[in-house]
């Protein structure tokens, strides 16, 4: 069985830039260790992609902070955090979750035996999100969060989101 760790969106804005939070902040070691626990290889991070005209977009409009804007600091992967990933592929995202991600893990399930784990921000927005479209995706593969790996929006946003998962049987460290 292969074991694959998904970062979710560890970039710049998300942790202590645009709309960082000290919950965000706080993740970073645990998803240092975390990393270290798996295969370079079996690694794969998603990154928050928006333009120029982000203002002009239906997130912008419902979220008017610009963020993560491709090419400056704050879209890029934390520094510590991208060191550990020499081998990961990255998949850039127009929005929360990425449809290519998962066509590209499902092909990958009908080759081989996968179980799936992810970390990063926000639980409530793109952790959730990711997760729920690969279960949808591959129903019968385990798929899981680990919760001292992510952080939300809010503390309650972030229980909220890891309630959600768990009633679309994604592990969350609670009961299941």
């Amino acid at each position: 069985m292969r074991k694959i760790l998904i970062v979710i969106d560890m970039q710049n804005d998300f942790i202590d830039g645009a709309l960082g939070t000290k919950e965000a902040v706080a993740i970073v070691p645990y998803v240092k260790a975390k990393i270290r626990a798996y295969d370079p290889g079996d690694i794969i991070a998603t990154m928050d992609t928006h333009e120029a005209d982000y203002l002009q977009t239906q997130e912008g409009r419902n979220l008017p902070v610009e963020h993560c804007i491709r090419g400056t600091k704050g879209w890029e992967i934390r520094e510590d955090i991208a060191e550990m990933l020499p081998k990961a592929k990255i998949y850039e995202k127009p929005t929360f979750g990425s449809t290519r991600l998962a066509e590209d893990l499902k092909a990958l399930s009908q080759e081989e035996e996968i179980e799936l784990e992810l970390v990063g921000l926000c639980t409530d927005i793109c952790v959730v999100s990711n997760a729920l479209l690969l279960k949808a995706a591959m129903p019968e593969i385990t798929i899981s969060v680990d919760p001292a790996c992510c952080a939300g929006v809010t503390p309650q946003s972030h229980e909220a989101a890891l309630a959600t998962m768990r009633s679309c049987q994604i592990m969350t460290g609670g009961t299941e």
